[in-house]
């Protein structure tokens, strides 16, 4: 698939990540359909979509005319089959569930032509894991946007050995056709490029808050105005969320058999549903989610 020849993208996982991914897509010109298995998740994308370009319009950001041409791009689709039809690219932003995501990639494989790019938002899952589930491994690569990726501006492009220099291409010209910024990691490792710098200091800040020497809030503060960073890490993990973290966690916690720092802390918080932002409670109060 050469990017010039892209003419539909499908967005699977109509969640926090999947919904910006494709708003942005149609955003910048492409004819997008988004799809989820969960119906009752698209009839909030629908609601999310209407409010936000609304809210865009209010600001004077766009017209009213831009939006009625972003929506005929933005597509919610119900099943599968129909949404991959034609597609030229399907980017998957579904739960990092290695069993789920292995299933969807052995269903997408039967729905999709052979050189169909097929992008894995996954931030700690490489596409590599995948390879087998798909004829033409040479066209799976990890495509990794950042929350919130309406606005943030990075995308990491990872090439795994099975991955194609087109591929490559393809992903990074997409990205820049798309308003962002792509960097391209030349081989697979866990965590990526800016996860692994975000899980030392995580690390470090929750060894800090496990030994009583200060509040998470005030450990935010620090690193927010002491080292500039835009938020702190506890303010972050309410942004892209606990429920995340423990899943996380707990595959490192399988993988090594050592608890990370903060395991404790995020599987009481987990099994509260003290998910962050998403749930109004985290490391902060959201009153406007509860």
């Amino acid at each position: 698939m050469k990017i010039d020849e892209l003419k539909k993208a499908c967005v699977v996982g109509g969640g926090l990540m999947g919904k910006q991914i494709a708003l942005n897509a149609a955003i910048y010109g492409y004819d997008v359909n988004i799809t989820d298995s969960v119906p009752t998740v698209l009839d909030k994308v629908k609601t999310w979509a209407n409010e936000y370009l609304g809210g865009r319009v209010a600001k004077g950001k766009i017209s009213e005319e831009q939006v009625s041409e972003i929506k005929s791009r933005f597509h919610i689709v119900p099943a599968l089959k129909d949404a991959a039809e034609d597609a030229g690219l399907v980017i998957e932003a579904i739960i990092e569930d290695k069993d789920i995501k292995a299933d969807f990639y052995r269903t997408i494989n039967k729905l999709v032509a052979k050189d169909t790019v097929l992008a894995s938002n996954a931030s700690n899952l490489v596409s590599s894991t995948f390879k087998d589930c798909v004829d033409n491994p040479s066209r799976l690569a990890n495509f990794h946007y950042f929350n919130p990726a309406l606005v943030m501006k990075l995308i990491e492009v990872v090439k795994g050995e099975h991955t194609s220099e087109e591929t490559v291409d393809f992903l990074m010209e997409f990205a820049r056709r798309n308003g962002k910024t792509p960097i391209r990691l030349n081989k697979e490792v866990d965590g990526f490029v800016v996860s692994r710098i975000l899980r030392v200091i995580k690390d470090e800040a929750f060894f800090l808050i496990e030994q009583g020497v200060c509040s998470p809030q005030d450990l935010d503060l620090g690193v927010e105005l002491g080292l500039n960073h835009p938020m702190g890490p506890f303010r972050l993990n309410d942004l892209t969320g606990i429920d995340l973290t423990y899943h996380l966690y707990e595959r490192r916690l399988k993988e090594s058999g050592v608890k990370p720092a903060g395991y404790d802390i995020i599987k009481s918080m987990y099994e509260k549903h003290e998910w962050g932002r998403k749930t109004g409670k985290g490391f902060y109060e959201y009153p406007d989610k509860k």
